[in-house]
């Protein structure tokens, strides 16, 4: 199986988030996260967001490893 891209994993978090917040729990990684977890899941997405960021604004050419 592939890596994911950071916008994929940024959009795992969203739908992730969205789901706590809908008041659903969600199995990922063999872990199950529910309401409680939202603030776990909300510090991921705003992780994963700055990485789309950075990504979005590197010059072409220009490798950087995270």
């Amino acid at each position: 199986m592939p890596t994911p891209t950071a916008q994929e994993m940024l959009d795992k978090y969203m739908e992730a988030e969205l789901a706590l917040l809908e008041g659903k729990s969600i199995s990922w990684n063999g872990k199950t996260y529910t309401r409680e977890n939202l603030a776990e899941i909300q510090r991921g997405r705003r992780e994963w967001e700055q990485r789309v960021s950075r990504q979005s604004t590197r010059p072409f050419g220009f490798a950087r490893f995270y």
